[in-house]
Formats: C-alpha cells, sequence, structure tokens
C-alpha cells in the first residue's frame, strides 16, 4: 500500500494556517487534520479532540518523556506538540495528513521526516497582518504585541519551505495549496508502481 504525505503548513500567527489547513481537509478526499496536544486553556469556541487535545502541564511533561510526539515547541508560555502515534497509523494506512505547526516545529518535523512537505503561509504585508490580530479578539493588547514581533522572526524561516503562498485572497491561497498537494501526490517516485501496472496490462485509474 503507498503511504500518506505528511504535509506541514507553518506561517505567523493571523496568516491564515489554520484555515488553510482546515480548507485543504475539506475541500480534498484522502486528507486528515492532525490534532496537537497543548498545555493552555482553550479560547472560546474550542473544543477538546478537534481543536486541540487540551492536556495539564505535568501530562505534556510526561508525555514528552515518553517520546510521545513527532515534534513540540513552548511558545508565549504555552507548549503544542504533535502526538507521534496519531499521524502513523494515518500515514500507514495510505492517508495523507496535514499538520498546523510553528516554524521551529516544522524544522523538527523535517529532520524526522525528510520527505514531509512544507507550505509557508505568508501575509501580504505585515500592516494586514496585525490588523488580523486585532480583529479576531481572542488575545490581549499586550499578546498581539508579542505574537507581531515574533512574526518577523517566522517569516524570515519561510524561504526554508518547500513552498510559500501568500494569503492576500482566502480563495486563491486555498486553491494554490490545494494544487500543491495535488501535484505532490502526482509525483514518480510516490507513483512507482503505475507504469508497472499498465505494463501488466492492468487498468489504473487517479
Amino acid at each position: 500500500m503507498k503511504k500518506g504525505i505528511l504535509f506541514v503548513i507553518s506561517g505567523p500567527s493571523g496568516a491564515g494556517k489554520g484555515t488553510v489547513a482546515k480548507g485543504m481537509v475539506d475541500a480534498l478526499s484522502n486528507i486528515r487534520f492532525s490534532i496537537s496536544a497543548t498545555n493552555r486553556a482553550p479560547r472560546p469556541g474550542e473544543v477538546d479532540g478537534e481543536s486541540y487535545y487540551f492536556v495539564s502541564d505535568e501530562r505534556f511533561d510526561e508525555m514528552i518523556k515518553n517520546g510521545e510526539f513527532l515534534e513540540y515547541v513552548g511558545k508565549y508560555k504555552n507548549k503544542y506538540g504533535t502526538p507521534k502515534s496519531s499521524v502513523n497509523d494515518l500515514v500507514e494506512k495510505g492517508i495523507d495528513v496535514i499538520l498546523d505547526v510553528e516554524t521551529i516545529g516544522a524544522a523538527n518535523i523535517k529532520k524526522a521526516v525528510p520527505d514531509a512537505v512544507s507550505i509557508f503561509i505568508l501575509p501580504p504585508s505585515l500592516e494586514v497582518l496585525k490588523d488580523r490580530l486585532i480583529k479576531r479578539g481572542t488575545e490581549s493588547p499586550e499578546l498581539v504585541e508579542i505574537r507581531f514581533s515574533q512574526a518577523c522572526q517566522e517569516i524570515s524561516c519561510a524561504v526554508d519551505y518547500d513552498y510559500i503562498v501568500v494569503n492576500d485572497d482566502k480563495e486563491k491561497c486555498l486553491k494554490a495549496v490545494a494544487s500543491i498537494i495535488e501535484a505532490e501526490r502526482k509525483k514518480g517516485f510516490r507513483n512507482t508502481d503505475l507504469p508497472k501496472l499498465v505494463l501488466d496490462n492492468k487498468t489504473v485509474s487517479e
């Protein structure tokens, strides 16, 4: 069975990476969103087991000690991690997985899974980014400033990604990322079985 592909989506807070990841799951077949674990409290509207796995600080540290994370990172006094088991199970079943992670986590995933595909979602400008952070109203003014100052550092990491997509228009951005995923699925090294099937006089389909 052909293994699934691991797609890593990153970008500064307010760039829209979460929206893009969800949009791919809604629009494309055979792809799942990997739910991260975090020790932070849920924001309004977030649901345990859907938005994140919300765990205690003690439990998060226990998961680190047990090697249960594909990657983990601390940010703004909170911790986030990608559980290995859920990702590996899906990939082995031939299901693509999309992750919404920060730049440090993405770099760690690339080391652990070299053939993972990384996509950076770039805001059209810093001014637009800050406006988005303010308008979503989920953080205090102080935290907005922290996230905004961190954004410049994160944006400088974009050149290390396989793809960069500017999110100046939601629908255009979603279409661009969907095109990347479809193109990656068709790469030769991921489909080495297809030519042999045709030569064996068997019918292949998308």
